[in-house]
């Protein structure tokens, strides 16, 4: 070989080793310098206890920015409103822009409206660091003063609490404005960030603004203003909206189909049947059918059915069998009480494909042809030994569905008659011994929903079952119900013994949400009690109602979190901070691998890798497929409640939900457990709200093809 051509087959590995560092680089950033050890682990442990005392002041007085950057992301965490002051200074004055951008952020995870001063100054002025995380920031701290408003804060602001509300919001939409202005050079993070905050904040005639980024080349950031304007339901743009159906990027026409759903945009119907029927991303479909329920256009039903018909035939795939899903809801909306032939035969196909266990059959069916449905051959099925709980549950949705389509029914008439019917069959079922605890929860619900003069009475039945979310659900109907010295008295008795329950505190939040809206002595007097709970969450729940009932302040009640990890457990978890382990998740339909990230997620990551190495997740059931939006899986009951005995605290991080995010789900703050989600496309409104832990990086088309019911057979653990 020759000294020429040796060079030049070295130059090209060279070139090819260089290219492989910068893809991996790319596809995911390095490791931050190390925090050392010792402090790491006080930072992690006061987070997971969720405990502000000097020890954590102390470090982010710190010389050393990466512990005062850790420490103030604790701060955000802990969400203690004392630490506010100090992460305010930091986000004006700190010497490093990383640390900077992190007091933003934990501003932002507190909400505190003493710290809306900071994070407006650092908007006003485009020369500080620390922009972009001001603006997600101040949209949080302004989305919590709307929901929550907060008095005056002594020596902070001084405005009057609507006043300082208002600025915040002039000042993210001053910021946005400013960005859209210096296009195409704006800031990209902060353009992304500012559409979310816009988005939480609501402000008035927010539109004009918002429709200025659909021009932008950036795809993401044109989707992500769809996106904003479909929650707000903004109308400023239908025309350009329309043509974006038609853009390169799927997400764009996905969201551009939802934006057209939500304003109701009828001169948009043929151009959202045409990507409903004929798109080749099922995300774009998704959307587009969930729109075409949203115009009302009954002339859809015909080319969806003919669609479904061709998609039944081929249901075994699970994208089919997820359209077709959509279909069926779609269909249920805009033919009610038509009694349409073509209908009933497709979905008569669908209910013996799925066996009954497909919500949206069930209900379309309903709503479709409701007196089939009551009297159809197949609802003997209900009462065969064989019935499995899943049936029985998507029967009395269907029933409850019927309601929505009889209004004004005079006594005697046939609607009257149904909805009699409807009725009687779901007092049966609750009557019934044979029914699952696991379909209780949505016989209850439906029979509530039916406004029956005994409603409370059977969920005051309820109160005393053995099953913990049985409890939750029938203390939830009770809370909806008129308030009565009955049903306070039935609460106040159950509330014992859910503070007792030891693998869940569902029934306990449940009880003292309804005694709360009993608005009596006796009933305050009870929620008192559960200021002694060992569960953190319980006593936390009963200080904000409390509060909110005007029975005074018992914030200091509040304490620590009595965690159930040990040293050993933080040590574990943060050994892994500075590498990539990885689960290989096999399902039914094939396999997908999730690389965590335990630089960011340490103890969530720690908790699914310990679950899934005791076997925890094999033969669970997938209970939730929500196409162009998540896979669900975690769920040992299979309904969506359940869990591992325990909650483990949110690790909310500057990740955002782009497609392939794994995520822990939630039902509030800290309320995690064993159930995540991959997401099928990006997500900017969960951001900085449930905890990033992972993401996909091989199987994503698997991920895509999963429907609900199929199962885990295993995840394989790898931290080489």
């Amino acid at each position: 070989m020759n000294s020429r051509l040796r060079i030049l087959i070295i130059v090209l590995g060279l070139t090819i080793c260089w290219t492989g560092a910068v893809s991996q680089s790319l596809r995911r950033p390095q490791p931050p310098p190390e925090v050392s050890p010792a402090a790491l682990l006080t930072i992690v442990r006061h987070e997971d206890e969720r405990r502000w005392d000097d020890e954590l002041k102390n470090l982010l007085a710190s010389e050393d920015a990466k512990v005062r950057k850790r420490t103030a992301l604790a701060a955000g965490r802990i969400g203690n409103e004392v630490a506010v002051p100090i992460l305010a200074e930091m986000l004006l004055t700190d010497r490093d822009t990383a640390v900077r951008d992190v007091a933003a952020f934990a501003l932002g995870e507190i909400e505190s409206p003493a710290g809306a001063y900071a994070l407006v100054t650092v908007l006003k002025d485009p020369e500080k660091p620390a922009r972009a995380r001001a603006i997600e920031a101040l949209g949080k701290v302004a989305a919590a003063m709307m929901t929550a408003p907060a008095p005056p804060v002594p020596g902070a602001d001084k405005q009057a609490p609507d006043e300082r509300l208002e600025h915040c919001k002039a000042a993210i939409v001053e910021a946005l404005r400013f960005e859209a202005e210096r296009k195409p050079h704006g800031d990209r993070l902060t353009i992304m960030l500012g559409l979310t905050a816009v988005l939480r904040i609501k402000p008035d005639g927010a539109g004009p603004l918002v429709m200025k980024f659909l021009d932008d080349a950036d795809n993401s950031i044109v989707a992500t203003a769809l996106n904003t304007m479909a929650r707000l339901r903004l109308k400023d743009a239908n025309e350009r909206v329309r043509r974006l159906l038609n853009d390169n990027d799927p997400i764009v026409r996905a969201n551009a189909a939802r934006l057209i759903g939500a304003v109701e945009d009828k001169e948009s119907f043929d151009a959202v049947l045409d990507r409903a029927l004929h798109d080749q991303d099922l995300r774009v479909r998704a959307s587009a059918i969930r729109a075409l329920a949203s115009l009302k256009d009954p002339r859809a039903a015909e080319p969806l059915l003919s669609r479904g018909t061709l998609l039944i035939d081929d249901v075994s795939s699970g994208a089919a069998l997820d359209e077709s899903l959509e279909i069926a809801t779609t269909v249920g909306r805009l033919l009610p009480n038509s009694d349409n032939e073509k209908a009933a035969s497709w979905l008569r196909r669908m209910h013996n494909h799925t066996k009954g266990e497909a919500v949206e059959v069930e209900v379309a069916f309903a709503r479709i042809l409701p007196g089939i449905f009551q009297n159809d051959p197949y609802k003997s099925e209900m009462g065969l030994p064989t019935a499995s709980w899943r049936q029985i549950s998507r029967r009395a949705q269907g029933l409850a569905a019927i309601r929505e389509i009889i209004t004004g029914a005079a006594t005697g008439s046939a609607g009257d008659n149904a909805l009699k019917a409807a009725s009687k069959e779901l007092a049966e079922m609750l009557t019934r011994p044979s029914t699952p605890n696991l379909a209780i929860p949505d016989v209850l619900q439906a029979y509530a929903s039916n406004k029956q003069p005994d409603t409370d009475q059977f969920a005051r039945k309820y109160l005393q079952s053995n099953d913990v979310v049985v409890r939750g659900t029938a203390a939830e109907v009770i809370g909806n119900q008129v308030p009565s010295e009955t049903n306070a008295r039935a609460l106040i008795d159950a509330l014992p013994r859910a503070l007792r329950d030891k693998d869940s505190n569902e029934a306990a939040l449940a009880v003292l949400n309804a005694l709360a809206k009993q608005k009596s002595a006796a009933a305050i007097e009870a929620i008192q009690t559960a200021l002694d709970s060992p569960d953190h969450l319980i006593r936390r729940r009963a200080v904000a109602l409390l509060k909110a009932n005007g029975a005074g302040d018992f914030s200091d009640r509040i304490g620590t979190v009595q965690t159930r990890n040990t040293i050993a457990d933080y040590r574990r978890a943060i050994a892994r901070i500075g590498h990539l382990p990885t689960a290989t998740v096999v399902t039914s339909r094939g396999s997908f691998t999730i690389e965590f990230a335990p630089d960011d997620a340490p103890l969530t990551v720690d908790n699914f890798i310990q679950l899934a190495k005791r076997g925890y997740f094999n033969g669970q059931t997938i209970p939730r497929v929500v196409p162009n939006f998540v896979v669900q899986a975690g769920d040992p009951r299979g309904d969506q409640n359940g869990g591992p005995g325990y909650q483990i605290r949110c690790e909310i991080n500057e990740i955002p939900y782009e497609r392939a995010a794994v995520g822990m789900a939630l039902s509030g703050k800290d309320t995690g457990g064993s159930q995540w989600f991959v997401t099928h496309s990006p997500q900017p409104h969960l951001d900085g709200g449930y905890t990033v832990f992972g993401r996909v990086i091989r199987g994503m088309d698997v991920v895509d093809n999963i429907v609900r019911g199929d199962t885990i057979q295993r995840v394989v653990i790898n931290e080489r």
